[in-house]
């Protein structure tokens, strides 16, 4: 089984210093944890076995910024599939594979 799961974290009230600071604690969390993941604009992505795992490393996210913040704010979205395991790499290798590889 695969677990996509996206997810923005990051503390609300820090004005307007910016929260790259503590996303950076988290993604060193997740880079700590093993688990397959990429950083996109807008949150990070990460791959897991299980929706149990998922879930875990985004309390350990909110663990993270506890410390630092009285307001987290997140938004999540999850995808699950059966018979999967690299869902993450295919998914945008079959984008690219229709397009041609993505310019930056």
């Amino acid at each position: 089984m695969s677990t996509l799961l996206n997810f923005a974290i990051f503390p609300t009230d820090k004005g307007d210093k910016g929260s790259s600071e503590y996303v950076s604690k988290v993604l060193k969390m997740i880079d700590e944890s093993g688990v397959s993941y990429q950083l996109n604009p807008m949150g990070t992505s990460i791959e897991t076995a299980t929706l149990e795992e998922a879930l875990d490393i985004v309390q350990r996210a909110y663990e993270v910024l506890e410390p630092y913040s009285n307001r987290v704010y997140s938004a999540i979205t999850i995808d699950i599939r059966k018979g999967r395991t690299d869902g993450m790499t295919k998914k945008i290798a079959s984008i690219e594979e229709k397009i041609g590889t993505v310019k930056h």
